[in-house]
């Protein structure tokens, strides 16, 4: 795949999306030189799923200045000490023991840790995030943490659904919430959530093309 690919792919995503709108570049599954090439077209906010990759990747990247780390996949809280301080923002918060670990682990750097909770907002059985139920509690209980500020909501809608009803369902929490961010929107279907109102898309397979496998 050639930089010049992966540059028609980002410019084509970005004259999608408005001003206002953040757009994360999913490089789970891709190596440091497709994330490279992206850089110098311009991208800054760069999304990972697993912390083992992106401590490789970061640390084959760490000449770039300005690149802004966003975990965006499952966090156990053994985990959190290596992205202390490092990744911009986590999204997938779904649980007041991963919150107080974030916290711990911030603080111990001085800094404050940006997260958003991830909503479950089909209610899936299999699918990780807070049930929605449970999210004002959850997000009250994270915002009385030291070293850590809830920015926002996240969610990924039902594969097999119309994700439109799920992103607006995350927008009237978000609002009757205060909070502000709103992490929304992948390859597929990120026009319907910048309409719905998203702040944050997260697009991977649109910029970098299909992921290699997981050994």
């Amino acid at each position: 795949m050639t930089g010049t690919g992966i540059a028609a792919r980002l410019a084509r995503v970005r004259a999608g999306i408005p001003a206002g709108v953040d757009l994360v570049a999913v490089s789970k599954g891709h190596p440091a030189a497709a994330i490279r090439e992206a850089y110098g077209a311009g991208q800054r906010a760069f999304g990972e799923n697993y912390v083992q990759e992106w401590r490789e990747k970061a640390e084959a990247l760490a000449d770039l200045p300005d690149l802004a780390w966003h975990f965006v996949g499952g966090l156990q809280t053994n985990k959190v000490k290596y992205l202390a301080g490092r990744v911009a923002l986590v999204h997938t918060v779904d649980r007041e023991e991963l919150g107080r670990e974030i916290a711990r682990r911030w603080g111990q750097h001085a800094a404050t840790a940006r997260v958003l909770v991830e909503v479950n907002v089909g209610r899936e059985p299999a699918k990780a995030g807070c049930d929605p139920d449970g999210v004002p509690a959850l997000v009250a209980a994270l915002g009385a943490l030291p070293s850590l500020e809830v920015a926002g909501l996240m969610c990924i809608p039902p594969a097999e659904s119309d994700p439109r009803p799920f992103f607006d369902t995350l927008r009237e929490m978000r609002d009757r919430l205060g909070l502000r961010e709103l992490s929304m929107g992948m390859s597929g279907d990120y026009a319907a959530a910048i309409e719905a109102g998203a702040t944050i898309v997260r697009v991977g397979t649109a910029i970098f093309g299909e992921r290699r496998p997981r050994p």
